[in-house]
């Protein structure tokens, strides 16, 4: 859904915006290439009408898109280069925490972000997806809904802490916020309960665009 929404972007910037409509745009994909994964490469080839795919080293993954994609797409296995190892699960950690830290200090701390409270009622944070529920659990007749883009209310709390936030563009809850267009991101550090607000580190000054929080799962520490 989320993907599919990114193509329909994409495709009206393409309608008003000749240079990037004869252009077109490479999808850089990640190496998760099994089972939701494979699903995954599968949708984002066809939301976005791709004509080239490119795989890297991996015959198995290119015989089986060049089985599932259409005849039309042109699937190419190019060899990978001498030398070349697969980052490590730690070595990928550092990166993602190296480009956090350049998104709110900037390449060579170029930046100085702001650090201000932000009161638990200013607020409405959720986060995208929800557990899956037993059918032994639903009721007689009940079919299992898809829960994966589902809006969780989710209540500030100490465990909010080190956690990336994105800033919806939504006016209200009524937007799809899952679909909606983020302003930036903030990162919680530190939770006071006692008087009910959040500190954030934030690459622009007080007070937040908007209202709207998504909470992720993805964690920085501001250590250096």
């Amino acid at each position: 859904q989320i993907t599919s929404r990114l193509a329909d972007v994409f495709n009206q910037r393409c309608e008003v915006n000749r240079r990037a409509s004869v252009s077109g745009c490479v999808i850089n994909t990640c190496g998760w290439v099994k089972s939701s994964g494979y699903q995954a490469l599968v949708h984002a080839a066809s939301a976005f009408e791709v004509d080239v795919v490119a795989v890297l080293d991996q015959e198995r993954l290119y015989n089986e898109l060049k089985r599932d994609l259409p005849h039309f797409v042109r699937t190419v296995l190019l060899p990978k280069s001498g030398g070349v190892v697969e980052r490590s699960k730690d070595f990928r950690r550092e990166c993602r925490d190296e480009r956090i830290r350049e998104y709110f200090y900037g390449f060579r701390g170029c930046f100085y972000p702001h650090a201000f409270d932000v009161k638990f009622s200013d607020v409405k944070i959720y986060k995208v997806g929800a557990p899956t529920i037993p059918d032994s659990c639903l009721p007689l007749g009940m079919s299992q809904e898809d829960n994966q883009l589902k809006l969780v209310p989710v209540t500030p709390g100490r465990d909010m802490v080190h956690h990336l936030l994105s800033v919806s563009t939504a006016d209200g809850p009524d937007d799809n916020i899952s679909e909606t267009s983020v302003a930036g991101f903030i990162v919680v550090t530190g939770v006071d309960l006692e008087r009910q607000v959040f500190t954030v580190l934030s690459p622009a000054p007080r007070p937040l665009p908007k209202n709207f929080l998504l909470i992720m799962d993805i964690r920085f520490m501001d250590l250096k």
